[in-house]
């Protein structure tokens, strides 16, 4: 299983003005992750294209930042899968990760504050409230993903 995860709207509300509001959800989605080790991370946030992997691993503790196994490609370099998938940019750079790992049939969750940016109705997607982040309602549609796959 591949979570792809967002920052903003998901491990800090959005829009967020204090420096040390940044990452105050993180402590609750790596909570989550411990129960489910093998789940792996791919960043999918926008943070990914103004800083490089070491400094985004850096933003989570030990044991979840050697779980982070890249970040997703910018969908502009996917032309080919907005014509399969259509106008949706997050989706289509989860896709592009995973078909350019060859891992296309893997099981992957998005958590994700933006549902316009995947097709509608995506059941691989759990949706944040970004004006919160994930809450403890959010962490438990997360557990019934990563359980229901395993």
């Amino acid at each position: 299983m591949v979570l792809f995860l967002d920052f903003d709207g998901v491990l800090h509300p959005e829009p967020c003005y204090r420096e040390e509001e940044l990452f105050c959800r993180r402590p609750l989605l790596e909570s989550v992750l411990r129960e489910f080790p093998t789940v792996e991370i791919v960043i999918s946030s926008t943070w990914r294209e103004t800083r490089d992997l070491a400094t985004l691993k850096s933003l989570f503790s030990p044991d979840i930042s050697k779980r982070i196994m890249g970040v997703t490609p910018s969908w502009r370099d996917l032309s080919e899968l907005i014509d399969v998938i259509g106008p949706y940019p997050r989706h289509v750079e989860v896709e592009g990760w995973l078909r350019q790992r060859q891992r296309a049939w893997e099981q992957w969750v998005a958590l994700d504050d933006r549902a316009y940016w995947f097709r509608p109705f995506l059941s691989n997607l759990v949706r944040c409230d970004g004006r919160v982040g994930i809450d403890e309602t959010t962490a438990s549609r997360l557990r019934d993903k990563f359980l229901s796959a395993s």
